[in-house]
Parts: C-alpha cells; sequence; structure tokens
C-alpha cells in the first residue's frame, strides 16, 4: 500500500510536469510532441518498476509490420493507454471525443492527432472513424483501438464493439490482435499496484481482405485464449497478484480450448 501511494504521487507528479513542461510543444512539430508522449510512456513504466516492482515484458514484437497496421488491443487498465505507446512508431490512438473538451489535455489530444470519435452519432461516427483512419495509415501511422470500448476486469465476459471490423474493412492495412493480463497487476478503480510481471503479446498478423466473420473470429478467439494464457500464467507464479480463484481456473481452462 505505501509503495503504491508514493507512485501515485509519483505518476500524478511527473504528469503534470510533462503536461506543464511541454506545454511548448503544442506549437512544435507533431513528431516532437509524439516523442514526448512516448518518454511520459517510458517514465511511468520506469517508475512503476522501481517504486512497486511491476516490470513489463513484451513478446512478438517481431511480429509488428514495418509500415501502417490496425492494433486490436485487450483493454483492462489504465496501464494500457500511456505503456503502449511508446511500442509503435507513430501510433493514432482510437479515443472518445469527449476528450478534446479537457483542458491541456485535450489540446494535446488534438495536437497528436489520435482518432477522437463522436460516440452519440452512430453511424456518422463510425464513418469518419474511418476516414480518418485511412488518412493517418496514408501517412504511414499505426491505428490503435480497445474494440471493447472501456476496461474490463481480467477474465470478464468479452464486450467487443463492431467498430474494429469496420476499420479492418475500411483502411485495408493488416491488422495485429494484441493480448495482455495489465489489469492484474493494475486494476481498474483500485488503488493498489502489484509487483510482478505484465505481459504484453502481439499475435499474428491478420492480412487484408479476410472475410468479416473470419476475421472477427481470429481477432476475438485470439485475444481471449492468450489474455486468459497470460491471466493463468500470472497466477502460477510464486507470488502472484490477487486473482479470484474462478477467474484462475476459468482462464487456465479457457487458454487450453
Amino acid at each position: 500500500m505505501v509503495r503504491s501511494l508514493i507512485f501515485a504521487v509519483a505518476f500524478y507528479v511527473v504528469t503534470a510536469l510533462f503536461v506543464i513542461l511541454g506545454i511548448w510543444l503544442l506549437a512544435a512539430p507533431r513528431s516532437w510532441a509524439m516523442q514526448g508522449l512516448k518518454l511520459h510512456g517510458q517514465t511511468c513504466i520506469w517508475l512503476l518498476q522501481m517504486i512497486c516492482g511491476t516490470r513489463m515484458e513484451v513478446r512478438g514484437i517481431e511480429k509488428l509490420p514495418a509500415g501502417p497496421c490496425l492494433v486490436v488491443s485487450k483493454h483492462q487498465s489504465a496501464w494500457d493507454t500511456f505503456a503502449l505507446i511508446p511500442l509503435f512508431s507513430d501510433p493514432a490512438l482510437v479515443s472518445k471525443d469527449e476528450l478534446k473538451w479537457i483542458p491541456i489535455y485535450g489540446w494535446f489530444c488534438l495536437k497528436f492527432e489520435h482518432i477522437m470519435v463522436k460516440r452519440n452519432r452512430a453511424a456518422a461516427a463510425l464513418k469518419q472513424m474511418v476516414a480518418d483512419a485511412k488518412a493517418k495509415t496514408g501517412e504511414g501511422r499505426q491505428i490503435l483501438i480497445f474494440p471493447e470500448g472501456t476496461r474490463r476486469v481480467p477474465g470478464a465476459p468479452p464486450d467487443y464493439k463492431p467498430g474494429y471490423v469496420a476499420l479492418y474493412e475500411g483502411i485495408g492495412v493488416p491488422c495485429v490482435p494484441l493480448a495482455l493480463n495489465s489489469g492484474l497487476f493494475w486494476p481498474r478503480r483500485i488503488f493498489m499496484r502489484y509487483p510482478g510481471t505484465i505481459v504484453v503479446e502481439l499475435l499474428d498478423p491478420i492480412p487484408p481482405g479476410v472475410p468479416r466473420s473470419e476475421f472477427r473470429r481470429r481477432v476475438e478467439t485470439g485475444i481471449e485464449a492468450a489474455s486468459n494464457r497470460l491471466i493463468a500464467e500470472a497466477a502460477a507464479q510464486p507470488n502472484p497478484p490477487p486473482i479470484p480463484m474462478d477467474v484462475a481456473k476459468a482462464a487456465q481452462m479457457n487458454a487450453t480450448q
């Protein structure tokens, strides 16, 4: 608890300093601002390891295409929103439009040229999201989307929204599914941060043009099976984070199916 408190203070102080001291980047080239965003992520990853003993392991990074791609990621923790950014050369994060109205933070979202989605406008928002993503992949960027829309407790039933399928069909680039177990060590709505290793695993890319039903099956079953395997792997460690017994057993069973 003490380590978690110290980290919380360090995290928010560092984040505030990055925003205040980096505000000049709003007038600089976007590439400079993106480097600041990556540095923030790397700094917070380092702080989490130094203070809480929570490390990060990345598997399958060699599977990431050299050019633009669509990354469809599991979402379990606020950790995902900053720690995944440094893995990519020039990512554009699909985010809710309301974030851009937050003072300073929203200005940076616009500076990074993330894809801001107006979720209350359904069909029009989906069409605009695809158009924005296509423009950004045309610039060589990677599109990062959390298809469940919000953080899910590890082991919870999946809830994939169809937006990622529309992106895949509309932008015509490879898709890389991404599994993780971050929610075990940085739980949502809980103050504690637990020691151990957060594992991020990039799965085999799916080429463009795969039929919709087959694409959805490969993405969702692939991410869920890999994420369950990572939960089971963490549960088997000598000093695992708190994992309900039923979740650990279900993850073990689902990972082997």
